[in-house]
């Protein structure tokens, strides 16, 4: 049975959010999280760009559409908070990372920050991680059942360690912060919120502890010694006007950088080899160009000349966003398209299925990297019609280091191995926190003729 949100105020000419409540606290978390694209285009053909509904405990606004999800990440009346939104799901585990921060105090902690992602900084990092990635790569073990996105998920949180860490771990340490960070990661989307031995969420605390206790451990010697590296780079970062990070600051920042940097580039990269793997046409496209540099290395200047990476990365982003939803939290009565939303509500942009509308994507489920080229640039349809970094003032800060680290990664990759999948295969995704394979993605990888 519909039922309205919130009536609107006499007078306003704002119509109420539509929407079904379903079972309260429960709602439709089950459905939304087993098929968030099929859940969304029933709601939007059903409801409109804007409706309501129950989902993780929060009665929820979803709002469908680049036209929708301009209003709400672009925050021209500054009514969408960022900070009591991300904290409901992961603020304990990743507290007071930039993400969480919204309004002056994160302009102000961006200005600061933004110092690490400079162009000389990009380049440093780039340099830093060459050895890493050849030396990653080349450790892979050809033969059928490789697992991809195990492969990958170590490969770039040892990198994330090398190059935003700068500090040496043994084979014991690695394993420890990985499985803190994992454990984190999956609290946010616990059906359980507090603190039962066992359960996601307690495993989440535990695992915050764990980073806390790491970082600031040796914070002291990057306050010192400086680096090439991000820990070193926030710990020195210093505007004009003489602003830098306290020790918490700089804590807070690595827990949620060291998070963004590996996982969204583990999902984007696995994402990638799924498809290259289904269609080996583009695989072998890829290959040509990267052979075609005529050297091992990228150069940073390289990067721009992998358009065939450049495009096949974008489609994956598409087809599986590695940040799925973007909630906030409404800080004062505002209207989305016409709709009334009031103060106190949560609203969720769907960069997930938005990216799968056919209002906006031609056959929208299909890999079809070439949406991306000069000639279609179907992504231009709308400003937000593709965004899996966000936008406005809270759009994803390291978006260029993530964009280099992919195209350096599979370069490497194409230019040793070619990777398969049974013609039938299909992955089985499991969506019920960001994006993942269940099975690891197993491929038949085999050394390139050389």
């Amino acid at each position: 049975m519909t039922s309205v949100l919130a009536p609107p105020p006499q007078g306003s000419g704002l119509k109420p959010v539509p929407g079904v409540p379903g079972v309260p606290y429960v709602g439709n978390t089950l459905a939304v999280m087993r098929d968030p694209i099929g859940m969304a285009r029933k709601r939007y053909a059903e409801y409109g760009p804007v409706s309501w509904g129950w989902l993780l405990g929060q009665r929820m606004v979803t709002v469908h559409g680049p036209e929708a999800a301009e209003v709400v990440l672009v925050n021209r009346d500054k009514a969408f908070a960022n900070g009591p939104a991300w904290s409901y799901f992961i603020g304990p585990f990743f507290n007071r990372g930039i993400m969480l921060l919204d309004f002056e105090e994160h302009l102000h902690h961006r200005r600061i920050m933004q110092q690490a992602f400079t162009r000389p900084r990009l380049h440093s990092y780039m340099d830093a991680m060459a050895p890493g990635i050849i030396k990653g790569v080349e450790s892979w073990e050809p033969g059928q059942g490789f697992k991809f996105y195990d492969h990958i998920k170590k490969l770039t949180l040892d990198l994330a360690v090398d190059v935003f860490m700068g500090v040496e771990l043994d084979d014991a340490e690695r394993a420890r912060v990985n499985g803190a960070f994992i454990d984190a990661v999956r609290a946010g989307t616990a059906y359980v919120r507090f603190p039962v031995p066992g359960l996601r969420w307690q495993k989440g605390l535990q695992a915050r502890k764990v980073l806390e206790e790491f970082f600031y451990r040796h914070l002291p010697a990057k306050r010192e010694g400086g680096g090439s590296d991000l820990f070193a780079a926030l710990c020195q970062a210093e505007t004009d006007e003489g602003e830098r990070f306290s020790d918490a600051d700089v804590v807070n920042h690595m827990i949620f950088a060291l998070m963004a940097a590996h996982d969204t580039t583990t999902i984007t990269m696995t994402t990638m080899a799924y498809y290259l793997a289904k269609y080996p046409e583009w695989q072998e496209r890829l290959r040509e160009q990267s052979l075609g540099l005529g050297k091992p290395q990228p150069g940073f200047d390289d990067l721009d000349d992998f358009t065939g990476i450049d495009m096949v990365m974008k489609e994956s982003m598409r087809l599986v966003t590695p940040v799925p939803a973007l909630p906030r939290k409404v800080v004062k009565d505002t209207s989305i398209l016409g709709f009334h939303i009031p103060e106190g509500t949560t609203v969720v942009v769907p960069m997930l299925s938005n990216h799968h509308m056919a209002d906006w994507w031609s056959d929208p489920d299909r890999f079809d990297p070439e949406r991306f080229s000069p000639e279609r640039r179907e992504d231009k349809v709308h400003k937000y019609a593709w965004a899996p970094f966000g936008g406005g003032a809270h759009k994803c800060i390291g978006l260029h280091f993530a964009g280099m680290q992919v195209k350096t990664i599979l370069h490497q990759v194409l230019q040793r191995y070619r990777w398969s999948v049974p013609a039938r295969y299909e992955w089985p995704l499991d969506t019920t926190s960001l994006p993942s394979p269940k099975d690891g993605l197993p491929v038949r990888l085999d050394p390139l003729e050389q």
